[in-house]
């Protein structure tokens, strides 16, 4: 028996036809497209990159013609990274253009212009790669125009968790405020609930305190502690109303003016007590590459806890890849999604989603021609991974027809 079809390149096509579900974006529903070349070009990740490349920070407010050199001289000084690749792939794939020099900037720029003004632009895009959902986390975000399908949305709760902190720490009554804090958790909760939404989303900052350890709130109480005791509150209420916690770990902004990574080695064994204490389910979102394992490990453990894709400064191929491997051989495909885009342009979900389903296939051919999977186990395990886990997590389970991939 044919345990691996007719070859790679008919492998990598079957991966790159399967439905995919974008689990985090900062998409806006009423405008969900590039208006412009620079609109892509200044995509934070890509113009980090740009600037360790020599691109100045004010590019944009320098005149057309200084501004197009700078960036050409930047973008051919980082050939070799990741956002130069998916960035070069969008104005290739989407617009049929390669950045050489002024003209075909000028003429990308047109391009992108008349793709803005283009109704249809959006979700085409988006069928390109067969992107079937989209994930926001602002309510007034979720319509999206001309789209088959608005966004699923996931409210986003870490403005009020530090105000909610705030307000206790700086009480003069800090028990009584931690109470009317958690009577407002329970009510903005059960709202959540009533409208159907599948969970709540929240980045935590580095914190001392352990779940385990429950401490009762007073005078003197420090913040991780009310933190955590918070926590506990949002994940009670969360169980209740049977909601998802969507948990984005790993970003400091504390430490200096820009965020930066940050591992560490206890920050999910300080949540493990949540995730044996209440029922609902919870999601990994990480963006600090030594707790990739630390995730596949608390998903291994406890049946609630799933990992998500990979966020910031985990959003590169080796981390992809060393992370694939850790969840292909610990877990369940169904655990796992691997597609967070963060885009803030429909072209940058295009381009980054092009970029994981790469990786994804290449990763799962070579363990498929190694002989450790087959391919049914390969191609079931994209799908689990790139949109199946996401679908059912978030209760959006239209099925696929059997004629819209050639992977069968």
């Amino acid at each position: 028996m044919n345990l691996i079809g007719n070859g790679k390149a008919e492998f990598i096509d079957c991966v790159m036809a399967l439905p995919v579900f974008d689990t985090h974006t900062h998409l806006v529903g009423e405008r969900l497209c590039a208006r412009d070349f620079w609109e892509i070009a200044h995509y934070f990740w890509l113009f980090r990159e740009l600037q360790a490349g020599g691109y100045p920070a004010d590019a944009d407010k320098l005149p057309e013609e200084a501004r197009t050199a700078a960036f050409l001289e930047a973008y051919r000084a980082t050939r070799g990274t990741l956002m130069n690749w998916a960035f070069t792939s969008i104005m290739r794939e989407l617009y049929g253009i390669e950045i050489r020099d002024a003209a075909s900037i000028s003429e990308a720029d047109t391009a992108v212009k008349r793709s803005f003004a283009d109704a249809d632009w959006a979700q085409r895009t988006a069928d390109r790669l067969n992107i079937r959902r989209f994930v926001v986390n602002h309510p007034e975000h979720s319509a999206f125009h001309r789209m088959r399908e608005n966004a699923v949305l996931i409210p986003r709760i870490d403005g009020k968790l530090g105000q909610w902190v705030d307000s206790v720490v700086q009480s003069a009554d800090p028990a009584g405020d931690f109470k009317a804090v958690h009577d407002e958790i329970e009510s903005l909760f059960d709202g959540y609930g009533a409208s159907g939404v599948p969970g709540i989303m929240t980045t935590l900052p580095r914190y001392e305190s352990s779940a385990h350890i429950r401490k009762p709130i007073g005078q003197g109480s420090g913040r991780d502690d009310v933190m955590m005791e918070l926590l506990h509150a949002v994940c009670a209420a969360a169980e209740r109303n049977g909601m998802l916690v969507q948990l984005f770990l790993g970003v400091e902004r504390s430490w200096c003016g820009t965020a930066f990574p940050a591992n560490d080695t206890e920050r999910i064994l300080k949540l493990t007590a949540l995730f044996e204490n209440y029922r609902c389910e919870f999601e990994l979102v990480l963006a600090s590459e030594l707790n990739n394992l630390d995730a596949v490990q608390a998903a291994w453990n406890f049946p609630n806890v799933h990992i998500g894709g990979m966020w910031w400064f985990n959003f590169r191929a080796s981390t992809y890849r060393d992370s694939m491997q850790y969840r292909l051989e610990a877990l369940a495909a169904s655990k796992s999604s691997i597609v967070v885009s963060d885009a803030r342009c429909m072209e940058w979900s295009y381009g980054k989603i092009l970029l994981v389903k790469k990786l994804a296939a290449e990763f799962l051919w070579e363990r498929l021609e190694s002989g450790w999977i087959d391919r049914e186990t390969a191609l079931h395990t994209a799908e689990q991974w790139l949109y199946g886990s996401a679908a059912k997590r978030y209760g959006r389970q239209a099925g696929q027809r059997r004629d819209e991939t050639p992977c069968t």
